[in-house]
């Protein structure tokens, strides 16, 4: 097969969560311990991070392995979801997985795995950790799936934990209560292993304490440590922290929410660091500063052109949405939201947050489980947000494009997905 025809296999014959939704999440680890097993537990090759939360896990995982990068380690990522290509989950050191390797993992293991029926999740965390060993990464930051202690990242034995935030998402799966959802992210948290918590609210801070204690694990809650003594926006993008360990530091990521993930990652690096990986202040300012360079990091707070500026992110449900709409709402320009999502996301919750005064332009990403965008644009109305419809981002785009002149500001997201298809557009 060449590489379009082992990615669509993997796609149609696995089932991707992405398109199907709850359809394709599979509970226990029972595929991932068999694929592990016929795999030779290519994990315990290398040393790993885990990343797992509700919000900010990716940019959290990207930076640490910008960092780890920068200290002169061979370092394995592992993301998800991708938003042009595939090969975006599985990178060393910033590169992605080669076409090459993908087709081979497929045509050299399909016939153990296809009675096994792995979800597309389950196979592509098993060819990332095949994929690291064969590399012969020095560690690999591991991003969870989705919640934490059934995802099948979770069979790793990491050298620190990092649990970024609990708001609610995937409540079919995870609970439908912030304590339930934080028991299942807490589900990562193994014995000995020091974790690092980077928000907590009442409901959730016994709940991580608890299993800290059951598992005799350090606990670390980066809020009570204040890194970070002050931030401000730089007017180019991103944001300069001042610092308590590491100095001054220029975080190439602007969006609001990424002065909480920067005090999680300053957390965890002082862990990494007592675990004795060697980290320097310039190393911990060269990741900060150089993060998407660094890791092919994509679609957070990315400014895309500057005449009309345009803005895109992947923040997709509502504690994403209450950095998003506050930043939005400080624009000082006549703005032009491309707004869809998908049928899974507190829709109303995201709504009733977004600027008033912005003219929309809702859309429908190319996935099945998008929200049809006139449905959008009906419930939009509901809440005082006015605008057109459009089936696909590329037309809700290019309209808004057209309607703008050089001094507005357009934003686009709502979803990975609508995000996803903005940036595979051909110009």
């Amino acid at each position: 097969m060449t590489y379009k025809e082992t990615i669509n296999y993997l796609f149609t014959s696995a089932p991707l969560f992405q398109n199907i939704g709850g359809g394709a999440y599979k509970e226990g680890l029972y595929n991932t311990l068999e694929l592990d097993k016929h795999l030779g537990h290519p994990h315990q090759q290398y040393k790993t991070i885990h990343v797992a939360g509700t919000n900010g896990k990716g940019s959290c995982s990207h930076t640490l392995a910008a960092i780890l990068q920068a200290s002169g380690l061979k370092v394995g990522l592992f993301t998800s979801p991708h938003l042009v290509d595939f090969r975006e989950r599985i990178r060393v050191d910033g590169e992605m997985i080669s076409e090459q390797y993908v087709i081979d993992f497929v045509a050299e293991h399909r016939d153990f795995f296809e009675p096994l029926h792995p979800s597309f999740f389950e196979l592509t965390t098993a060819m990332a950790f095949k994929y690291f060993a064969e590399q012969q990464v020095d560690v690999a930051v591991i991003e969870v799936g989705l919640g934490g202690r059934l995802d099948c990242t979770n069979i790793i034995m990491p050298e620190v934990c990092v649990i970024t935030n609990i708001s609610f998402d995937h409540v079919m799966f995870l609970g439908d209560t912030l304590a339930k959802i934080a028991g299942e992210k807490a589900g990562i948290i193994k014995p000995g292993v020091p974790v690092v918590i980077g928000e907590v609210v009442k409901e959730t801070k016994p709940v991580f304490e608890q299993k800290s204690q059951e598992m005799n694990a350090p606990i670390l809650f980066a809020e009570e440590e204040k890194e970070i003594i002050k931030h401000r926006f730089r007017k180019n993008g991103g944001i300069y922290y001042q610092t308590i360990k590491y100095g001054n530091l220029i975080g190439e990521l602007g969006g609001y929410c990424q002065q909480k993930n920067a005090n999680t990652i300053l957390c965890a690096v002082s862990q990494l660091k007592e675990q004795g990986f060697h980290i320097s202040e310039s190393d911990v300012r060269t990741g900060f500063a150089h993060v998407c360079e660094m890791t092919g990091l994509m679609g957070r707070w990315q400014i895309l052109r500057k005449e009309p500026k345009v803005v895109c992110d992947t923040g997709h449900n509502v504690g994403g949405f209450r950095w998003i709409a506050r930043q939005l709402n400080n624009v000082h320009a006549p703005m032009r939201i491309v707004f869809g999502m998908v049928n899974d996301k507190d829709i109303s919750g995201v709504l009733s947050m977004m600027p008033k005064h912005a003219t929309y332009y809702f859309c429908q990403a190319s996935v099945k489980r998008a929200l049809p965008h006139e449905e959008i644009k009906q419930k939009a109305a509901a809440y005082g947000l006015k605008g057109k419809s459009y089936p696909t981002v590329a037309q809700a785009y290019k309209a808004a494009l057209s309607d703008a002149q050089k001094e507005d500001f357009i934003y686009v997201g709502g979803s990975s997905f609508v995000v996803a298809d903005l940036l595979s557009m051909k110009e």
